[in-house]
C-alpha cells in the first residue's frame, strides 16, 4: 500500500507544473513566426493579433519573419521549437497545406507537427479579367474556355500559390483547359492583366477591389460561401451554380504539436476577446480580410476538409 501511495504522489507532483504552466502561461515573450517577408497581409495580421494578444495576456509578443521556401522555412522553425506555447506559427495557407507537397521529399504533413489553435481571418478570392476581355459574366467566360482552349491565359501569382492553384480546381472541376503563365508574385500577374497580356486572372478581394472599383478589371465571380462585402454586386461561383468552387485566403494561429490543450484553449480564448475589439476588426477588414475565429476542433476539422480539396490537386502538379 505504502509502495502505491507513493507512485500516486508522485505521479501528482509531476502533473502538477504542466498544469501550473498552462494555468500560468505566458510568463514570458511570445514568438509569432511569421513564414513570409514583413509587410504582407499575413504578417500585417500577425502584427495587429500580436498587439491585441499583449495586451489581453500582459506578455511581449513578438513577430518574426522568416521567410523562404514558400513558407517551409519558418513552418520548420516552428515545428521544431518546444511544444510549451512560447513559438507559434501565424500562415496563411500555402506554408500549412501547399507548400509542403511541392518539395520532395515532403518536410511534413499539418496534422503531424503542428495543434490547430484557430482561423483569424477569411479572405475570399475574385475571378478577373482584362477590360478587353469579350465574357460579360462568367457564363460568357465559360463559353469563351470552352471553345478557345489552350488560346485563353491565365497570369498565375507563382506555383502553388492560392490563385495558382484555385485555377487549377477549375479546370479540374469545369473540365476546361488553358494556359497558365507563371508570376514571380500576384502584382506584377496583375499589371500584365490590366495590360492585356494575359486574359484572366484569380486574386483575393482585398488586393483586386482597387482595380475592379477603377474600372481597370471586370469582376466576373467570388470564390466565398457568401457574397463580398467588398464587392457585392459581384455574384459567388455557388450563386451560379458551381458549389464545389469555394475557397479562401485564410491567416491562422498554429502550435507545435504537443502543444498543452489548456495552452491552446487559453490562446483560443484570449484571440477570440482580441478579434471581438472593433478597432482590430476594422484594422482587419481594412485589408479586405473578413474576421473570423473557430474553436480548436472546429479548425482542424476545416483544415481536414481543405487538405481533402487541395492536396490533390497540388501532388498532380507534381505529375507534369
Amino acid at each position: 500500500m505504502k509502495v502505491v501511495i507513493s507512485l500516486l504522489v508522485a505521479l501528482c507532483t509531476l502533473a502538477t507544473p504542466t498544469l501550473g504552466q498552462a494555468e500560468d502561461w505566458p510568463t514570458r515573450p511570445v514568438r509569432l513566426i511569421v513564414p513570409y517577408p514583413a509587410g504582407g497581409n499575413a504578417d500585417v495580421i500577425a502584427r495587429i493579433v500580436a498587439q491585441g494578444l499583449q495586451e489581453e495576456l500582459h506578455q511581449p509578443f513578438i513577430v518574426e519573419n522568416k521567410a523562404g521556401a514558400g513558407g517551409v522555412i519558418g513552418a520548420n522553425a516552428v515545428i521544431r521549437s518546444a511544444p510549451d506555447g512560447y513559438t507559434l506559427l501565424v500562415s496563411a495557407n500555402g506554408p500549412i497545406l501547399f507548400a509542403p507537397e511541392l518539395v520532395d521529399p515532403r518536410p511534413y504533413v499539418w496534422d503531424k507537427v503542428f495543434t490547430p489553435v484557430s482561423t483569424v481571418s477569411l479572405t475570399p478570392l475574385v475571378v478577373l479579367v482584362s477590360p478587353t476581355f469579350p465574357a460579360q459574366d462568367f457564363k460568357d467566360f465559360l463559353a469563351f474556355a470552352q471553345t478557345k482552349g489552350d488560346a485563353l491565359t491565365f497570369g498565375a501569382g507563382g506555383l502553388g500559390t492560392i490563385n495558382h492553384l484555385f485555377s487549377e480546381l477549375m479546370q479540374n472541376r469545369l473540365k476546361l483547359k488553358w494556359t497558365t503563365v507563371q508570376y514571380k508574385g500576384t502584382a506584377p500577374a496583375m499589371t500584365d492583366l490590366i495590360g492585356g497580356h494575359v486574359q484572366f486572372s484569380i486574386d483575393q478581394v482585398s488586393s483586386a477591389e482597387h482595380f475592379v472599383k477603377q474600372g481597370n478589371l471586370k469582376a466576373l465571380a467570388v470564390t466565398s460561401e457568401h457574397r463580398s462585402p467588398v464587392l457585392p454586386d459581384v455574384p459567388t461561383l455557388i450563386e451560379l451554380g458551381y458549389p464545389s468552387l469555394v475557397g479562401y485566403t485564410f491567416t491562422a494561429v498554429m502550435a507545435p504539436i504537443g502543444t498543452s490543450k489548456n495552452i491552446v484553449a487559453k490562446l483560443h480564448a484570449s484571440l477570440v476577446t482580441v478579434l471581438k475589439d472593433e478597432k482590430v476588426r476594422r484594422n482587419i477588414e481594412q485589408l479586405g480580410a473578413e474576421v473570423g475565429t473557430m474553436p480548436p476542433d472546429d479548425f482542424k476539422a476545416f483544415l481536414e476538409r481543405e487538405s481533402a480539396t487541395w492536396t490533390p490537386i497540388v501532388q498532380q502538379l507534381n505529375t507534369r
